[in-house]
């Protein structure tokens, strides 16, 4: 079996990792540390594995929500999109239908973007 797993580079693992715990119920699984800071973190929603990496060295105006953009399948998009919203995310564009779709845009606070999307019936 193949599987692909988004690894994101932030500046802040540790904040990521509470965010994502927060924002999508995210749970942990490996975390490793080094030099008292948090290095690498794997999270799960559901069963979707991501990983976040620390990595102080972004450079300066480093927009990582133009290069990849997650679309995390949920049950209620809306019920997600605002808790993600209450974690600190910053809206795009709003929970709507689009075509086979319900789904809402939003940027986390380490700049990566992710839609909140079901399938509707």
């Amino acid at each position: 079996m193949s599987a692909i797993a988004p690894w994101l580079s932030v500046r802040d693992a540790a904040a990521a990792v509470a965010f994502y715990r927060r924002a999508f119920g995210a749970t942990t699984g490996e975390l490793a540390e080094g030099g008292g800071v948090l290095q690498v973190g794997e999270l799960f929603v559901g069963g979707a594995r991501f990983w976040v990496q620390h990595d102080p060295e972004l450079p300066a105006g480093h927009d990582p929500g133009r290069a990849v953009r997650m679309i995390l399948t949920v049950t209620d998009p809306d019920a997600a999109f605002s808790r993600a919203l209450d974690a600190g995310a910053v809206e795009i564009a709003g929970v709507h239908d689009e075509g086979a779709w319900r789904t809402g845009r939003l940027v986390d606070p380490f700049g990566h973007q992710w839609e909140l999307a079901r399938l509707t019936p």
